[in-house]
């Protein structure tokens, strides 16, 4: 089980997310913009963030820069209904470990998000 933030400006998406993620066992917690999510990365340190590029205040763009700039490495998801290579380019060099297009798939997300949570769960196991 992980502790998994969901940043996007749509209510629907996520509600859509979060059942997902819960239902796969895992714990979510919400933003409503991205300076709302990047306030949520750094005071709830999630496992890992599922995050959507066209927000108001903060766009992901500028979340995932901030993230990189001040060396979180908590990883991001970008789930995102751009489907332009650019932006998947874009997204992959500021940091982001993956990117999912909208509408999101059960199957794609939770195996995204459980191939992180092992990935980091073998991590600590070799930092300890």
């Amino acid at each position: 089980m992980a502790r998994i933030l969901v940043v996007d400006d749509s209510a629907y998406q996520r509600l859509k997310a979060h059942r997902i993620l819960e239902e796969a066992g895992h714990v979510t917690l919400e933003a409503v913009n991205g300076r709302d999510g990047l306030e949520r990365i750094l005071d709830d340190a999630p496992d890992c963030v599922v995050l959507d590029l066209l927000m108001p205040e903060l766009d992901g763009i500028e979340v995932l820069r901030e993230v990189r700039d001040q060396g979180i490495a908590t990883p991001v998801v970008v789930l995102t209904a751009d489907v332009q290579d650019t932006t998947r380019r874009l997204c992959m060099e500021l940091g982001a470990v993956a990117v999912i297009h909208k509408p999101v798939k059960r199957d794609e997300l939770i195996g995204t998000i459980d191939r992180l949570v092992e990935l980091h769960a073998g991590n600590d196991e070799e930092d300890g």
